[in-house]
């Protein structure tokens, strides 16, 4: 079912579908709640599952307030409220996974478990830094469309760029309209966001991470540093996903959840 709620003057869009314990999907950069799709059709049938679209992208309005982790978190937490659910297990990928850090920071009260879906606790380097910054230069010259263009193949396998072309076509071809002061607004806002391994260190709860192999943008490397961070952690790959496992191995990664809250469940 399709849902809105007004916030701060726009509206968040979600949908919520499903029955039985409850899922948050956040999603990522320059993307909505569609990329989770595959992922939720297969939680549905054992999970209630909800999928926002983040303040600013997809069907939702941009805020008029700064954006930051923590307004996006705060977000959530709104919808959480209005649907009367107390606790959830929430999953980010990517940028989501800076959310929910933050919401986890912020509201771990609120949480069964969490999971990064190709997400990191780290803060950004300086080098990292210096790219987003090129990357809003780049935005405000040219725009959205070409931005994402030259962006989205960088995101998956090398494997799945050779070999499943149409669907890194489809990526462009969904998210070229997006708006170009949300995304400047979120890389300002993944700019300014603070290291949070204390929050995995801290967790009282179990964490997953799902991590692509040939993820181009996170070396397994440095996603396997975080892995012996929290109390409870559960550590899945996907051996043939990049950065955007949940459209190249959805239905892997929907297994890898639904294993994970059962876990939940009759802990």
């Amino acid at each position: 079912m399709d849902k809105t709620i007004t916030q701060g003057g726009g509206t968040l869009f979600y949908r919520d579908t499903g029955s039985g314990a409850p899922v948050l999907l956040v999603h990522g950069f320059a993307e909505d709640g569609a990329v989770w799709d595959e992922v939720a059709a297969g939680l549905e049938s054992g999970c209630r599952v909800l999928v926002p679209d983040l303040p600013g992208s997809g069907r939702s309005s941009l805020p008029v307030e700064e954006t930051s982790m923590e307004s996006l978190a705060a977000a959530l937490k709104e919808l959480l409220d209005k649907e009367g659910i107390d606790r959830c297990v929430m999953i980010g990928h990517s940028m989501g996974g800076y959310v929910m850090l933050a919401f986890a920071e912020r509201y771990p009260e609120s949480l069964l478990a969490f999971g990064f879906f190709s997400s990191t606790a780290y803060a950004d380097s300086e080098e990292k830094k210096a790219g987003r910054q090129k990357s809003i230069a780049f935005i405000r010259q040219h725009g959205a469309a070409p931005y994402i263009r030259q962006s989205t193949p960088n995101l998956f396998a090398e494997a799945t760029r050779e070999k499943r072309p149409e669907l890194v076509e489809d990526m462009i071809r969904r998210y070229s309209g997006f708006d170009p002061a949300s995304l400047e607004a979120y890389l300002e806002a993944m700019m300014r966001r603070p290291d949070r391994r204390q929050v995995l260190e801290k967790s009282a709860v179990p964490v997953l991470l799902i991590i692509g192999e040939k993820d181009p943008l996170l070396p397994l490397e440095q996603s396997l540093q975080q892995a012996h961070l929290p109390r409870i952690a559960d550590v899945r790959l996907l051996p043939t996903a990049g950065h955007m496992g949940m459209l190249e191995d959805g239905e892997t990664g929907g297994r890898i959840i639904q294993s994970f809250v059962n876990f939940i469940v009759y802990l």
